[in-house]
């Protein structure tokens, strides 16, 4: 790709290191903030330089947070018997935008991946342990939701975190895993429609 100046060049190279975002993208991005007024690009750097120096994490859930205890921890309509296991912050939002879910979350930061080098002690499950236990004096946890993904090393983390949290018997829960919304049995994976024979539920008429 052939480009009229060093500078967009370089504007291309940096936005196309995004998740997502290829030269192409990445040039009409760079070409859309050069059609806007001077204040627009010097409002986005800001917010990104701000973003990353002032950004904390929750000291409870490790959820991004603007102080040391996030604003979902603080919630006082909050269910606090309830903790949600999740691999990562995007998975608190997705669950977040459904409205279904009222509990706290815990975010591991991963999955347990021998693969890659990633065992429990990188993961914030000694963290999620004594978490438990600090609230068992006036607001114990009753059950764990674990939200992980359905993979092996998703099950393998599920694994290891319900036989640490049987040892304190509190009872551990796993999300649903079925046929989506919409979807249709003829191009569901085998593994998902087998899960989903398993786990079938009664039929309700209301």
């Amino acid at each position: 790709m052939n480009f009229p100046s060093k500078l967009i060049e370089d504007a291309v190279s940096e936005i196309s290191r995004l998740p997502g975002i290829g030269k192409k993208t990445a040039l009409r991005l760079t070409l859309h903030i050069l059609k806007q007024p001077e204040s627009f690009s010097q409002s986005l750097t800001a917010a990104i330089s701000k973003l990353r120096t002032e950004i904390d994490y929750c000291k409870k859930c490790h959820n991004i947070a603007d102080q040391e205890i996030c604003s979902i921890c603080l919630g006082t309509r909050r269910d606090r018997s309830t903790i949600c296991v999740v691999e990562d912050i995007p998975d608190v939002l997705a669950i977040e935008n459904t409205s279904q879910y009222n509990g706290l979350y815990h975010v591991l930061g991963g999955v347990i991946s021998p693969i890659q080098g990633i065992g429990p002690e990188e993961l914030k499950i000694d963290s999620l342990l004594n978490r438990i236990d600090e609230q068992l004096g006036s607001e114990p946890v009753q059950e764990v939701i674990l939200a992980l993904s359905a993979t092996m090393e998703g099950d393998t983390t599920s694994f290891f975190i319900t036989r640490k949290l049987k040892e304190k018997g509190i009872k551990v829960s796993t999300i649903a895993r079925g046929i989506p919304i919409g979807g249709e049995l003829e191009y569901t994976d085998e593994v998902t429609l087998g899960r989903s024979i398993l786990t079938r539920v009664n039929y309700n008429l209301e």
